[in-house]
Parts: structure tokens; sequence; C-alpha cells
């Protein structure tokens, strides 16, 4: 396995690749890797050739006010989970080289797609998602690139973003990792202290009563809507940012729950900013 830190080594190693007609898988993170990003990897192995692993925490994603020089990072960890997983390449850039002094071009995403969920309280948080998401396409030119469904507003804006933009890869979902009490796997997990890792359990118990009322008939969304919040407020150390019942295809919001549903939130416990997401699917 080979750490490369140049843009300039990682795009001279992408054209041998494209030359010897391998095929190459990209898992894009911001390391401090956790079982999903194993989960990823692992299916990037399946599917092709090599797998390059991208590290970097990206500043144009965080807000000012966010948790940029707080976020977990440990590059000797990462590496030793990489290598037992049998990845070829980490591309590590430093900031600098990323985003040097003069860089002035971002990508941004339709309002369509970014002025609900995440993108109410983040504004910003998906411009940089898409601009260092186009600068780390083009510098190691996968095949393939693999995303959690965590994340699920990102996931339809960058299949949105590369379907709009021609790019010749193909976003790939994958489930979501789970702690054993049903809490989606997340680097941020690591900032909970004992008490608010307990509360933050939460989320996936009022995903499953939104599940389970639907299950049983309710079509009223502010119903479903009005009982998860019900039950995260009964919560002490938990502050709801959003909980959205959404349309999987359109991401338009629902009074009444058909077809493919997405029920998403965004909770804080403590300090920590919490997601999850789960997809009904009534056709079925």
């Amino acid at each position: 396995m080979k750490i490369i830190k140049t843009i300039d080594e990682m795009r001279d190693i992408s054209k041998d690749i494209f030359k010897s007609s391998k095929e190459l898988g990209l898992v894009p993170t911001m390391g401090y890797l956790h079982e999903g990003h194993k989960s990823l990897i692992k299916k990037a192995k399946k599917e092709n050739d090599l797998v390059a692993v991208s590290i970097f925490v990206n500043p144009t994603q965080f807000a000012p006010d966010e948790d940029l020089e707080n976020y977990p990072r440990d590059l000797d960890r990462d590496a030793k989970i990489c290598e037992e997983l049998g990845v070829d390449y980490i591309f590590h850039p430093r900031e600098e080289e990323m985003y040097p002094e003069n860089f002035s071009t971002f990508v941004l995403p339709g309002e369509n797609m970014t002025n609900i969920m995440c993108g109410i309280t983040r504004p910003t948080h998906f411009r940089g998602v898409c601009t260092v998401l186009t600068k780390i396409f083009n510098i190691i030119s996968p095949q393939r690139a693999y995303f959690g469904e965590k994340d699920i507003q990102q996931l339809a804006i960058v299949k949105r973003m590369v379907e709009d933009m021609n790019f010749d890869i193909d976003i790939v979902g994958c489930p979501i990792v789970r702690e054993d009490d049903g809490l989606a796997k997340s680097s941020r997990n690591s900032y909970l202290d004992s008490n608010e890792r307990e509360s933050a359990s939460i989320l996936r118990k009022s995903i499953l009563k939104a599940k389970q009322m639907i299950e049983s008939g309710e079509r009223d969304a502010i119903r479903v809507q009005a009982s998860m919040i019900e039950m995260i407020e009964s919560e002490a150390l938990a502050k709801i940012d959003y909980i959205e019942i959404l349309d999987f295809e359109t991401f338009q919001r629902l009074k009444v729950i058909q077809n493919k549903t997405l029920i998403s939130m965004a909770v804080y416990i403590g300090k920590t900013r919490l997601i999850d997401n789960m997809v009904i699917d009534l056709n079925k």
C-alpha cells in the first residue's frame, strides 16, 4: 500500500492504472475510519482491480461554527485499517495542496436538492462537498466511487452532480452500518460521552416508531413526524435539527405517505450532530 500526498503523484499513478486497463474503485473519506467505511472498502475490493481511499478533512464543507478543528484525525490508525483491508493507495493531501492561496472556483449543487434537510442549517456544506469531490474525481479518475447511505442527501447530490457534469464514474450507494443498539456508525460518535451515547439510541428508536406507524396503516406524514418529535423531545440531551418525511425520488415534503418514502433526521446529542434515515417502500 502506498500513501500519496501530492496531486501530481496521484495523477501519475492514475494515468498508469488507466494505461494498464485495470479498474480503480475510490472510497472518499475524511478519515477516522469505522465499520461503515470498512464496508465501503470491502465492496470496492470485490468490484475493482485496485482500490484507493482518499483521506482529507475538507475545510470548505465546514461552517465557521462547526467542528473542523476538533474533527478526529489519526492517519496511522487509518493506514493500518486500510492495509489490513487490502487498499492499494491512500490519497492524503495537505490542505494547501487542495486549496492553494489563489483558489476561487466552487461547484454549486442545485437548490432543489439543497434547500431542505442538512442544506438548511448547513447552507455552504454541499458546495464544499461537491467542490472537493470534483477535485478528487479529477485527480484519481476512478471507475467507481463508494458512499454510505447514512448521508442520503449527499449521495443523491453526488449522483446528480456526476450525471449533470458528465463524469464517467459509477456512484455506488452502500447500506448503513449500525452499532448493536442501532445507532448509525459515524466518526462523530467518538465525541459522545457515556450518557450521550446512551441517549443517542433515541434516533433509531424514533425511526422505528415511524416505520411501525406506517406499516400499521398511518399515511398522514404530519402525524408520523409529530410522533417522532414527541419521542425525541422526551430525551433530555437531544435537540432536533430537522425531521423530514419526503418522497424518495424528488426529496419533496409529503403530506400523504405513499410509494417510496424517505424518513430523515438530524439531531444534536449534547453538542454532537448525528444523522440517520430510513427508506420505506410501500410498493413492496
